[in-house]
């Protein structure tokens, strides 16, 4: 099985995401910062106190047209105001969403916020402290004989950094607790997503209690499109390393400011 994971930028470079999709060749796809805006196509502009970025409209139905065989699982955090290329206001939604290809049973599913709840911002984007939510999908992998959880992540955002804080250890424990409720004796778990975290965050030592184990480490998860000096963002966490037959941090072609993420799985447990 191959997995995926990359923080999609909201489709702010899709005319490089869309040739990429169509040759990722992912089991279950894995994106984070998917919009979602209801009657509306093509291109929006999305502002906050610190950011002014370009965005699809409606990526989820981009991705969807390029992936026709995967059922698309879509997660909404918050809800806030784009504007169109006639400065018209339209409400976007904002979240996370799992493609998995039709050729996987679906046999659990489960969202959970691991910060804050859903919310509305009618007048403008908060900078930081938006609600987060994760989206858990467990599939049976016929061709290794073993249930798979894959668990979608899009973490707390700080605009002071990716250092620890109490909100961060919350987070941390809200997500065990989705990953405990979701996964059966003897799966395989895949957590992953772009988890704004360090590499030596407690997150990881409460991850680490699950069985789950980090294989990105201190490594640069972020493209070119990424000005700043810290380069860590994005992690992939595995229940069994010994079932990794491979796993790439993928530089290229670069589609986003993050790199995706990609494991695959060896075909018997």
């Amino acid at each position: 099985m191959r997995i995926i994971s990359l923080n999609a930028w909201g489709g702010a470079m899709f005319d490089d995401l869309a040739p990429w999709l169509d040759t990722c060749d992912a089991d279950i796809l894995c994106l984070q910062e998917v919009t979602r805006t209801p009657d509306l196509g093509g291109w929006t502009r999305f502002d906050d106190a610190h950011r002014s970025l370009p965005q699809r409209a409606n990526l989820l139905a981009d991705v969807r047209s390029r992936l026709p065989r995967h059922h698309d699982l879509f997660a909404v955090s918050d809800t806030g105001p784009v504007r169109d290329h006639e400065r018209r206001v339209h409400h976007q939604d904002f979240g996370v969403a799992t493609f998995v290809a039709e050729t996987l049973p679906v046999v659990g599913l489960r969202t959970a916020f691991v910060h804050g709840g859903y919310a509305e911002h009618h007048d403008d984007w908060p900078s930081q402290n938006r609600p987060r939510t994760a989206l858990a999908v467990r599939v049976l992998d016929r061709r290794a004989d073993r249930f798979v959880t894959v668990v979608n992540l899009h973490g707390l955002r700080d605009a002071s950094g990716k250092a620890d804080t109490p909100a961060r250890h919350a987070q941390a424990e809200r997500l065990a607790e989705l990953i405990t409720g979701v996964r059966e004796q003897g799966d395989l778990t895949v957590v992953c997503g772009d988890l704004n975290l360090l590499p030596g965050s407690h997150t990881f030592r409460i991850l680490a209690g699950l069985g789950l184990t980090d294989l990105v480490g201190d490594a640069d998860t972020r493209t070119s499109h990424y000005a700043k000096p810290v380069r860590h963002a994005s992690y992939l966490l595995v229940s069994d390393p010994a079932a990794v037959e491979r796993f790439e941090i993928m530089t290229a072609p670069e589609v986003s400011d993050h790199r995706a993420l990609m494991v695959q799985t060896v075909t018997a447990p």
